[in-house]
Parts: C-alpha cells; sequence; structure tokens
C-alpha cells in the first residue's frame, strides 16, 4: 500500500486547528473574497482543517485508551468528516486518504459507504453513488489497499462484514443493480469467487434460469457487463463427477458444462460462444482485458483511459461502455 501518513495526534488534548480564524481575516484585503474561486479556496482550507482536526481527536481518544476505538460519538465523528469531505468536495488526497485509513483501522470494512441504508450518512441511494465514486476517485489516486487476514483488498475490493464477507461487486451482483456494477467494473473491482462456491458471474446465469426464459433486464445487464470485463466465463468444474466418463486429459470440461447446464442460455445468445470456452475468445476483447489489466497494476482504472493515444471510440470500449 502507498503509505499514507495520518496526522498526529497532540497528547492530551484535541487539536485548534480554527483558533486562527480572526488572524486568517486580518490579513485578507477587503474585496479578497469577492471571487467565487477565491472563496472555493477557503472552503476547501476550512473542511481540510476540519477533517485533519477530527482524525487528530479520534487518535488522541484511541490513544488514551490503549489504542482501542472508544466507537459512539468517538468513532462517529469520523463519519462527519467523511460527509463534510464529500459535501464539499474535498480535493487534499493525502487526508481523504488518512480518513478512509482511520475508518478501517477501527472496523475493517467500508460498508457504511457501499450499503444505502439507516446506517448511511447520505440522503439518498443517488447521493450514495455520488459519494462511492467520490471516495473510490480518492482511494484510487492514492493507492490504497488493506489488509484483512492473509489477504490484501484495494478499496473497492474491500470484504463487507454485514454481507457475509461478500465483496462488493458479489453484492451488487445479487442486488441486481447494473448501474452500480458499471462503476465498480469501470474502477477495477475484481471479479473472483470469493469465499462461495460460485464465481459472480455463475451466479448471474443460475438466477437467469429461475425465469423460464423470460429474463429479466438488469440482470442481464449484469451479466452483459461482466462480459466486458473478463476474458470469459470460468466455470467451477468438479473433474471427479465426471470420473466416470474416462474423458482425456485435455478434455474441454468448460464447454460440457455451458452446454448442458446454460444450454437455454447461449442458445438465446445471451453468452457469446467466444465467452464460455466453446470458441476462441476474440482477439480485440483480449486486448482490451490486457489494457485494462495494466492500467489496473498502476491504479489507473478508469481515468487512466483518457490518458491513451487512441480513437474516442476504443477508448469507451476500453472503458467498458461497448460490448
Amino acid at each position: 500500500m502507498k503509505p499514507v501518513t495520518n496526522p498526529q495526534p497532540v497528547a492530551g488534548r484535541p487539536a485548534r486547528s480554527f483558533d486562527n480564524i480572526p488572524q486568517i481575516f486580518n490579513n485578507l484585503d477587503r474585496d479578497s473574497l469577492n471571487e467565487r474561486n477565491k472563496r472555493r479556496e477557503l472552503v476547501e482550507y476550512f473542511c481540510t482543517k476540519f477533517v485533519v482536526s477530527a482524525l487528530r481527536y479520534h487518535n488522541t481518544c484511541k490513544t488514551n485508551n490503549g489504542d482501542v476505538c472508544l466507537m459512539g460519538k468517538y468513532h462517529n465523528l469520523l463519519y462527519i468528516a467523511m460527509k463534510l469531505a464529500f459535501d464539499w468536495s474535498l480535493q487534499d488526497n493525502g487526508v481523504v486518504a488518512a480518513l478512509l485509513d482511520e475508518l478501517y483501522a477501527c472496523e475493517g470494512t467500508f460498508e457504511r459507504i457501499f450499503l444505502a441504508g439507516w446506517k448511511s450518512d447520505f440522503m439518498d441511494k443517488e447521493e450514495n453513488v455520488h459519494a462511492l465514486v467520490f471516495f473510490l476517485d480518492h482511494a484510487t489516486n492514492a493507492n490504497l489497499e488493506y489488509k484483512d487476514g492473509t489477504s490484501s483488498y484495494r478499496f473497492i475490493d474491500v470484504p463487507l462484514e454485514s454481507c457475509g464477507k461478500a465483496s462488493p461487486v458479489r453484492v451488487v451482483i445479487q442486488m441486481g443493480s447494473s448501474e452500480m456494477l458499471m462503476i465498480l467494473l469501470r474502477f477495477g473491482a475484481r471479479i473472483t469467487a470469493d469465499n462461495a462456491s460460485t464465481n459472480p458471474a455463475e451466479s448471474i446465469l443460475d438466477r437467469l434460469l429461475e425465469y423460464n426464459r423470460v429474463y429479466p433486464y438488469e440482470l442481464v445487464s449484469c451479466l452483459k457487463l461482466i462480459l466486458r470485463a473478463v476474458p470469459q466465463i470460468t466455470f467451477s468444474v468438479d473433474k471427479g463427477f465426471f470420473k466416470h466418463l474416462a474423458l482425456p486429459v485435455d478434455y474441454n470440461y468448460q464447454r460440457k458444462v455451458v452446454l448442458e447446464r446454460y444450454g437455454d442460455i447461449l442458445d438465446d445468445h445471451l453468452i457469446p460462444s467466444t465467452r464460455c470456452g466453446i470458441r476462441p475468445v476474440e482477439l480485440k476483447h483480449l486486448c482490451r482485458c490486457k489494457v485494462r489489466q495494466m492500467l489496473w497494476e498502476n491504479f489507473e482504472l478508469p481515468l487512466g483511459i483518457q490518458k491513451l493515444p487512441v480513437p474516442v471510440y476504443l477508448k469507451r470500449y476500453l472503458d467498458l461502455c461497448e460490448d
């Protein structure tokens, strides 16, 4: 993880970052705040000072309690800082990253940012989505990664504690929210099996089978987005189940699974034959996946796509906006 230095507490007392307000204003010319950009600079300054003060106060209380967070009002102060940072679009990446680090150090999850609900600090689902993008952008710019046991996760992939430690991608797929899935995939969320027996793509296909070929739009949209983000769907195969057939060592089990289990979905053209092991994957799509992988490794998704010297239509293709 790219190191982010948290503001250090002053032992024994809370920070007094706002005591110098008179001095700040006394040094300003009378008309210095007439311009909007100047007022915006001062908003950024005060917002930064408040978030830093909140972090220092929280750390002071935590230090005085043997490095154990007191939770309650002492911890919820961080969520006030989080809301202010979002409301005023705080641009100081180091401060926002330090805030995210402190939240994770106490909770081990970011579900109050990812999940709208009674615990959420955002007014509605729409504001929650905007806030998620705001913090995803900061986390990506700061190269943030977090440890959970022996595993390391980026901000976007940290498991959600109240959802059985499922990844945000899996939870969004279960919700059938293609809008949220698009956001997560654009920022490089990993589509992995987590602790479940099947990968998220298989879980969508299994749910589609329940609808007797009258498929819900949102689920189909989620499937199409996943097909843009991965080279091909890899199905869970228990080779021991087919042992009695004495199949060759190089037998295409993927083809057998998709034809036997998802034949109707294949016939309805929801899965291209090139994305499920029946035919080779298109070179163009493999190139997209490789370019995105390189950008992901350098914490450049999705904004790094716009820096590439390629035509606009290819940028849209790389950004998962086109099939």
